[in-house]
């Protein structure tokens, strides 16, 4: 793909372009719990995205790999604060080195009744990741040449009461994303191959 190559600067030049050229799609909440993601972008010599692999101990999503974030809390002023704080509990990433891009659509999850809205965002300094233990095991960094490439990228199709769904699956170095998270990922990666 195009989008392949892109330095870290042309990638967030690009995210901006994208999310402000379109309307996001919002799924009203009513019983679904909200929730905030961030998709973090960070310089390795080459953008990569980070995301976070569950403990083996939390309620839901054990083992899974996610992108960093957590459920809307009575004290966070909005989706985006919920992200930031989130990702500061769970990967010790500080908030006010995170510089927001945009946000994607929101996604449902079909288990366990959340709709999340991812933001994107940028961190262009150096960063030592501190997951927590208790809900984080450890962070991963997975270059964006290798998920814009597709070659990690496969559909399986599930039946879940009585509707078939594709599900997403990105497999990397052992590691397999898949999920909501896989579904937020494919959106981005889709909104920026758009017309390239």
């Amino acid at each position: 793909m195009k989008t392949a190559g892109l330095t870290l600067e042309e990638l967030v030049a690009l995210t901006r372009e994208r999310l402000a050229a379109r309307a996001r799609r919002v799924v009203p909440h009513g019983p679904l719990v909200q929730a905030a993601v961030l998709v973090p972008l960070v310089d390795r010599g080459e953008p990569h995205l980070v995301f976070a692999k569950r403990t083996e101990h939390v309620g839901t999503h054990r083992g899974q790999i996610s992108f960093p974030g957590g459920t809307l809390d009575s004290s966070d002023a909005s989706l985006l604060e919920a992200a930031l704080r989130e990702c500061e509990e769970e990967v010790g990433l500080p908030r006010e080195m995170v510089e927001p891009l945009g946000a994607l659509d929101d996604q449902e999850t079909w288990a366990t009744q959340y709709v999340i809205t991812p933001w994107v965002g940028v961190i262009r300094e150096r960063v030592t990741w501190r997951p927590d233990g208790a809900e984080i095991e450890r962070v991963i960094e997975v270059p964006f040449a290798a998920l814009a490439e597709r070659a990690t990228f496969r559909v399986e199709h599930w039946e879940r009461e009585g509707v078939v769904r594709p599900v997403y699956f990105f497999d990397y170095r052992g590691d397999t994303i898949w999920g909501a998270t896989a579904r937020i990922l494919k959106g981005y990666l889709d909104l920026l191959e758009e017309g390239a």
